[in-house]
């Protein structure tokens, strides 16, 4: 993975979010719409997220430390459960708002104005989500790829927007006018709702990787990479270990051998296992921390 192409999107991102949520609070308080307002503080706090996993990043590829001994991957999934809880939260305040605004009777907005915000973020937003899919490719980066889905749901939602404050505005030359005050507060509700499976979905990826629930694409990838290993003469049996913090691996392997095992060969022997073992891992040397313990003792595994 680019750690320069990671940093460089999310710079890009967040350039590109700060804008958008400029046009969200200006159109939003100008055209009196409380669903643009949202979609402005949305952005607000997205660029802010994404200000965080930038730092979160430099931090990620640099060498461990004394104080950070397992460097520093432990961070992205708490800044990722950050994000998600605060979008969250977000959502929910802002769901309450619209039935609110519902039951207290609707209000009129200006939706030529509505209309080209929608249209201006949707060819915005759009641009963002095929910029960032593309330079994901090569970064293969966390950050960026729940960056993009954000992207992607800001413009199929402000697109849904857009079509909306059209229909609303054709609404006020029928006998339905009187449907229209009862929009904005009705699209607010839509687009919480709409918002809620990303939060959710970080949310829940990143508590994964806190609790280090294992990740079974690498335990299986393990186990049949062990399955070889063991034909060897003198191995007896082994435990695995696996777990997932941001873009790090952790695997540790603990091989039971007789007691006489590599008397001949010696370090070498054990060394040539280690290095069969780590060819068989699609996972990067850099992104995994990786150890494989020798014993005839089953009870040191």
């Amino acid at each position: 993975m680019s750690a320069a192409l990671e940093q460089r999107a999310l710079k890009v991102s967040i350039a590109m979010t700060l804008v958008v949520a400029g046009l969200g609070v200006v159109f939003g308080l100008l055209a009196g719409s409380r669903s643009i307002l949202f979609d402005g503080v949305f952005s607000s706090l997205d660029a802010a997220m994404s200000g965080l996993a930038l730092g979160v990043s430099r931090l990620a590829v640099r060498e461990a430390s004394r104080r950070f001994q397992h460097g520093y991957w432990h961070l992205e999934p708490l800044v990722a459960a950050l994000n998600g809880a605060i979008l969250l939260l977000l959502c929910f305040y802002a769901f309450l708002n619209a039935v609110q605004g519902l039951i207290d009777g609707g209000h009129l907005l200006a939706f030529d104005m509505a209309i080209g915000y929608a249209l201006a973020v949707t060819l915005v937003c759009t641009a963002m989500t095929l910029h960032q899919r593309r330079l994901n490719r090569e970064a293969d980066s966390e950050f960026v790829r729940i960056d993009m889905h954000g992207w992607l749901m800001a413009a199929l939602i402000t697109g849904a927007l857009l079509v909306a404050f059209a229909i609303a505005l054709w609404l006020q030359q029928t006998r339905y006018a009187h449907l229209t005050p009862y929009v904005d507060s009705l699209l607010l509700a839509v687009l919480t709702l709409g918002f809620l499976p990303v939060p959710i979905g970080i949310v829940r990826r990143a508590m994964k990787e806190i609790f280090l629930i294992a990740p079974s694409a690498v335990d299986r990838e393990v186990q049949a990479t062990m399955a070889p290993v063991m034909c060897r003469e003198g191995l007896l049996d082994y435990t695995s270990h696996v777990a997932k913090a941001g873009r790090g691996h952790f695997i540790e392997i603990h091989i039971v051998t007789r007691p006489d095992f590599a008397a001949g060969r010696g370090m070498g022997e054990l060394d040539a296992i280690r290095e069969a073992i780590a060819a068989g891992l699609s996972i990067p040397p850099e992104r995994r921390w990786f150890t494989v313990s020798f014993t005839a003792d089953p009870r040191w595994t």
